[in-house]
């Protein structure tokens, strides 16, 4: 009897002991966002695949209350909100619900529907907005590729001045220039989703948000141009233009600070 007694204490001492921690962690979040503003939304808790409903997230996803400040543009409270809509990207744990992350599920197939030339391969590239045409690229695109590099080069201007032109490529200090043509975009994925406006902050009618993180743009690329990419990702910087089938490309050349004033 003493042994069951003492058993019983046990639980309910566990019990109480598990009761004040959850309401200590819950005043812990009380005290974190007093004097916040603050909104409901809805938190991935366990990796989403790509394809998968909206109507099938109810155990993918748990609500959460964050400041207004940190409410990531186009956060959904309810899954209403994403009626006959399906995950565009595999969707990461502990990131918030976004629509932007959302398609029908005939623009997920259209999307899908792009077709990697014979002989091709994919080279994904992660890319600030800025050098990703402000977060517009989308699959189907075609682009321009610009490397620009800065190595350090401690010689004199005389001994620069010198070289045979090959030579002076390489050693160049600080060089731009468009070295891929009318690359085929198959998929775009944004690491982070931009962030929501505060109540009262002026954005302005025609403005548009632009993602907050790296975008992972893929390409259909053969060998040559993979290892051109790879090379400048590893190496240098990456710009994207956008360059339909239309566009010029004469009038290229390797850009210098020694020339980059020149008509």
């Amino acid at each position: 009897m003493r042994k069951v007694l003492g058993v019983l204490g046990a639980f309910l001492l566990a019990l109480v002991g598990t009761g004040l921690l959850v309401a200590y962690v819950r005043g812990a979040e009380d005290r974190a966002l007093a004097g916040e503003e603050v909104v409901e939304v809805l938190v991935v808790n366990q990796d989403v695949p790509r394809g998968t409903q909206a109507a099938e997230l109810a155990s993918y996803v748990t609500t959460e209350r964050v400041p207004v400040k940190v409410r990531a543009f186009g956060s959904v409270d309810d899954l209403e909100d994403l009626e006959g809509q399906i995950a565009a990207v595999d969707l990461l744990a502990g990131e918030q619900l976004v629509r932007p992350r959302f398609v029908t599920p005939e623009e997920l197939v259209e999307e899908a529907a792009i077709e990697i030339p014979e002989g091709l391969q994919e080279v994904t590239l992660s890319l600030a907005p800025q050098r990703a045409l402000g977060g517009k690229v989308k699959p189907g695109d075609t682009v321009g590729l610009f490397a620009s590099f800065s190595l350090d080069d401690e010689r004199e201007d005389e001994e620069i001045a010198e070289e045979e032109r090959e030579a002076y490529r390489e050693r160049l200090s600080d060089t731009a220039k468009m070295i891929l043509h009318k690359l085929l975009v198959t998929n775009v994925q944004w690491e982070q989703v931009p962030q929501t406006p505060a109540e009262g902050e002026a954005t302005g009618n025609t403005i548009e948000l632009a993602p907050t993180g790296n975008l992972l743009v893929t390409f259909a690329v053969n060998v040559d141009q993979a290892e051109r990419m790879v090379f400048t990702a590893e190496h240098g910087l990456v710009w994207l233009s956008a360059e339909p089938e239309t566009a010029s490309e004469e009038g290229s050349l390797l850009r210098t600070p020694r020339n980059i004033y020149d008509d």
